[in-house]
């Protein structure tokens, strides 16, 4: 199989001149990965050429240190060959890229999950909309800057009959945690202590 894989990336680079930044091979499955601007050209001819039919998914991966700190994977599977293929393309918050749902439509609703919770943007979508969070949210809950407490809490008021969206309390303060081991590095006694040092 890794024979295959590696003549596979070989003749998609060689098809496709320009296309292809990297081709890496890695746990049994190859991953190319593709200029942006044709993302679309690369889905089209694996698909056409290469027989990779069937669409598996579409997520991104956040590395806020870069300069184009998002990285969109695709996973596309061929039944004849019997063969997965990743392909990923860079972008950032600014730019789209192009929607793979005219090539499988099975793409709608992971690109809108991508778009949700990353706010990864695709041109050509028919229908680019939040589908994870609710209407009104801010920001998007994957990147890694996104506070691990959102910005608000949401409640029912029995009052009111409603949901309510209030700010984000935190209810006590975060504990402080001195990361050592606890034999070594405590230096305050835990509760349950005064036990074992009375039996001394």
């Amino acid at each position: 199989m890794v024979a295959e894989l590696k003549d596979l990336g070989a003749k998609v680079v060689a098809a496709l001149p320009g296309a292809i930044n990297e081709v890496k091979l890695a746990y049994g499955e190859l991953t190319l990965t593709v200029a942006r601007e044709r993302w679309l050209d690369v889905a089209k001819t694996l698909r056409d050429e290469y027989l990779f039919v069937n669409f598996i998914d579409v997520t991104a991966a956040d590395y806020p240190e870069r300069e184009q700190r998002f990285e969109v994977v695709a996973h596309l599977q061929s039944p004849k060959l019997n063969l997965r293929i990743r392909l990923k393309t860079p972008t950032d918050e600014d730019t789209p890229v192009a929607s793979l749902t005219a090539l499988y439509p099975g793409a709608d609703w992971y690109e809108r999950e991508t778009y949700d919770l990353f706010g990864v943007a695709f041109s050509g979508h028919p229908d680019l909309r939040r589908i994870m969070t609710d209407y009104g949210f801010e920001g998007h809950p994957l990147r890694k800057d996104f506070p691990m407490t959102g910005f608000v809490e949401v409640r029912y008021d029995d009052e009111m009959k409603r949901v309510v969206y209030d700010p984000v309390r935190l209810m006590q303060e975060y504990r402080h945690f001195d990361f050592l081991s606890p034999w070594e590095g405590v230096q305050y006694d835990l509760p349950g202590d005064e036990k074992a040092k009375g039996q001394q």
